[in-house]
């Protein structure tokens, strides 16, 4: 018995229906797609003098990102900082302060 003809593999109903899509598809019925005009978002150049009206998506588009990005910048530059380095050298200086060390190197000049 030959395995791709048992229960009709070659005429499943998802083979049947993806070779007859392509048929479709390589016939010209399927359905049909803006083609290029040559033009930025099919936008052709206004004339001068013209302003451009905003669709009504766009200024939420704009100001919400934007804003939100603003937002975020502003945020993140202020985080507290909360990596282990700092919180090591804080305490080191601590430690340093209690003892009467001093954390600074004292700063000697060069003679050449």
């Amino acid at each position: 018995m030959n395995f791709f003809n048992y229960r009709g593999l070659g005429s499943s109903p998802l083979h049947r229906l993806s070779s007859r899509s392509a048929l479709l598809r390589r016939s010209g019925v399927a359905q049909e797609y803006n083609r290029p005009s040559g033009w930025l978002f099919a936008e052709k150049p206004l004339k001068p003098g013209q302003k451009r009206r905003w669709e009504w998506w766009e200024p939420y588009l704009i100001f919400g990102y934007g804003g939100s990005y603003a937002v975020f910048f502003f945020f993140y530059q202020y985080k507290p900082d909360t990596t282990v380095q700092s919180w090591a050298l804080y305490q080191a200086q601590k430690r340093m302060a209690e003892r009467g060390e001093t954390y600074d190197y004292p700063h000697t000049e060069l003679k050449w």
